[in-house]
């Protein structure tokens, strides 16, 4: 046997020292390949970016586009273009896209705005020059409202008798453009620029906020490695599509830009975004490379003093450390998107459920009776003990448990689960462990616990090494819930607006094939109530027409579709008793004072939804057209 003095240490050393160096070059290349591959995706993310913009402005213009020529089509039915009926339709038009109203250029070089009223626009606008141009869109040019604010001119013709009779443009502010149509690149971490390519103007700049000015006047940049600020300029002038890097002026790191034609005169499409924004991953992953070295040489450290003891005992926590670091990260990818797929939630639940050797776990979400949702897996074959732990009163308890501030729940003992559990709720179950999920402000918002579970004292951990992940889940379903009901619901009335309305169509023509009512529904007054008592009182009127729509016909395919306009199904009813109901609904407007355009379509079997609702908005313009031929009612004695 060799004496422990004749031990070569000094090998042993030199050996160990070796690993590490060779640990901290291999984390070196690590980190550098990372952010090498973290560059490349930044690359690739600026152009996803900067493709994503090009496509929905030019969504936008089409859009807008198509919207001032039915306009346009209306204006040329009028001889007169500051006729006050015309006015009137066109003060109600809201506006939709990137427009934020719409004003009419006439062969004078007069404008009429707001009402019919004509500003002189001689030496700014030119109808002549417009007209000769078609329909178009303008570059950057100054607010005839206000000469400090700039905007951008979508123009078309008015034709009447195969002349252009006026210039119908909509205005659209270069100041709140990103704002008004959702342009937010990064999720607001980047900047959107529209740059002009004939001359350097910015259009739109949300990376220097409150000013719009010329890109050539800001001066020549540092330029990363590699880059050239005259292949910029150049690259700008001719249209090219290209990433340059340069330093920031404002944060004095480096900006990561891609630049591309958009397709709109000579305009380009730009996305910027901090170097920090680019490698925040890679950082991430470098300080934790930086730890794992730091581990590692502890550990190599602790290899010589303990050897084969050591090593037999840190590879087993190693593997169970990595099995449970794999089953959290799975368990992340699964709830990442719960909050829209939500058979992923199940899933992330079965790999829990796996992990720990439990029959079931379930996750509730805590709130009202009403509000809680309940998410659960159970393996198969084994009862179900949702009934009994997750509603009613053993959720309370639960609650009531955590929020006296106890940080996890283990139950062995049928006296302990007679403390949560109802008594016809314990049958079958023989532990319980639960931790509660809390969310950034430190409010529970969930519960997750596990039943029958084999895992022993280790399942405690393994699931508040979930909290986590879970209270990002319910973060990212309220958020997304509350995004979903402001986009489905309209704000003054509370009924679902035109967005749900095209979204559901299909489905109730789907699951109502037959015995079907569109209820076609016009409020009469409505912009006589405005000029005359305020928009106050037309809200209110707006309002009471849709708590009684709510009252007589439900809210569930009830919808404000417009202005004054809305529209009812009434699914499984005969014609006579919605004929009944409409007619009670009437009534009790009439009695507040109030009146309303109804038109009614039933039908035994509905083959077209789009012949149904076109049959009963016929039929309300028809009783429309009845209402204001009363002498009472008339608008032109008004």
């Amino acid at each position: 046997m060799q004496h422990p003095e004749n031990i070569h240490w000094g090998r042993s050393l030199a050996t160990t020292g070796l690993m590490i160096l060779f640990v901290v070059a291999a984390s070196f290349g690590v980190i550098h390949r990372i952010n090498r591959m973290e560059e490349e995706k930044g690359f690739e993310r600026l152009y996803e970016e900067a493709a994503s913009l090009a496509d929905d402005i030019a969504m936008y213009v089409k859009s807008d586009r198509e919207e001032l020529e039915m306009i346009a089509a209306l204006i040329a039915n009028y001889p007169e273009p500051d006729s006050p009926e015309l006015w009137k339709i066109l003060d109600s038009y809201t506006a939709e896209g990137m427009m934020s109203r719409i004003e009419l250029l006439l062969p004078d070089d007069t404008v009429l705005t707001g009402s019919g009223q004509r500003t002189d626009a001689g030496g700014v606008l030119s109808f002549e020059k417009e007209a000769a141009l078609g329909a178009h869109v303008t570059d950057r040019e100054t607010d005839l409202r206000d000469d400090g604010n700039y905007i951008v001119r979508h123009y078309v013709p008015v034709r009447r008798d195969g002349q252009t009779a006026a210039m119908l443009y909509g205005v659209v502010e270069l100041e709140t453009l990103p704002e008004k149509a959702n342009m937010d690149p990064y999720g607001g971490k980047g900047a959107l620029y529209i740059i002009d390519g004939n001359n350097g103007d910015f259009l739109v700049d949300t990376w220097h906020q409150g000013e719009t000015g010329n890109m050539w006047e800001l001066g020549e940049r540092e330029m990363a490695p590699g880059y050239d600020s005259g292949q910029l300029r150049q690259g700008i002038l001719d249209g090219d599509s290209r990433y340059v890097v340069f330093v920031s002026r404002t944060i004095g790191e480096y900006l990561y830009f891609y630049y591309t034609p958009l397709g709109i005169n000579q305009w380009r499409v730009a996305v910027s975004v901090p170097e920090s924004v680019v490698f925040e991953s890679a950082h991430a992953i470098q300080r934790l490379l930086n730890l794992f070295l730091a581990f590692e040489m502890v550990c190599f450290v602790i290899y010589f003093l303990w050897m084969i003891r050591y090593a037999r005992r840190v590879t087993a926590e190693k593997q169970r450390r990595l099995d449970t670091v794999r089953y959290i990260y799975d368990v992340e990818k699964l709830l990442f998107n719960a909050h829209e797929k939500k058979e992923n939630i199940g899933r992330a639940l079965e790999k829990i459920g796996d992990v720990l050797s439990a029959e079931q776990v379930s996750f509730w979400i805590t709130g009202p009776s009403s509000d809680r949702e309940v998410f659960c897996w159970r393996r198969p074959g084994a009862e179900s003990y949702l009934e009994a732990a997750g509603k009613g009163d053993a959720a309370d308890r639960l609650l009531r448990y955590f929020q006296e501030g106890n940080g996890q729940l283990e139950m062995y003992e049928r006296q302990e689960l007679q403390k949560i559990l109802p008594e016809n709720g314990q049958e079958g179950i023989r532990n319980m462990t639960a931790v509660p999920v809390e969310d950034m402000e430190g409010n529970i918002c969930g519960i997750l616990a596990g039943y029958n579970i084999s895992g022993g004292s280790a399942s405690a951990a393994l699931l508040r090494n979930m909290k986590f992940s879970f209270a990002m889940f319910c973060r990212n379903l309220k958020i997304y819930m509350d995004i979903r009901k402001r986009g489905e619901r309209d704000v003054l009335t509370g009924l679902y607006n035109r967005n749900r309305y095209e979204d559901d169509l299909a489905g109730i023509g789907r699951d109502h094939p037959a015995g079907l009512s569109c209820i076609y529904i016009d409020v009469n007054g409505l912009h006589e109530m405005n000029n005359a008592n305020g928009h106050e009182k037309g809200d209110l009127m707006l309002r009471t027409v849709a708590e009684k729509i709510g009252g007589f016909f439900g809210t569930k395919y009830s919808y404000r579709i417009g202005g004054d306009e809305f529209v009812v199904f009434v699914p499984e009813k005969r014609e006579a008793d919605v004929l009944k109901q409409c007619g009670e609904f009437d009534a009790s407007l009439e009695r507040m004072g109030y009146h309303v355009s109804v038109g009614i379509q039933w039908e035994a079997e509905v083959s077209s939804m789009n012949v149904l609702i076109k049959a009963a908005e016929k039929k309300m313009y028809e009783e429309k057209k009845r209402y204001y031929a009363q002498a009472a009612h008339d608008r032109r004695q008004r």
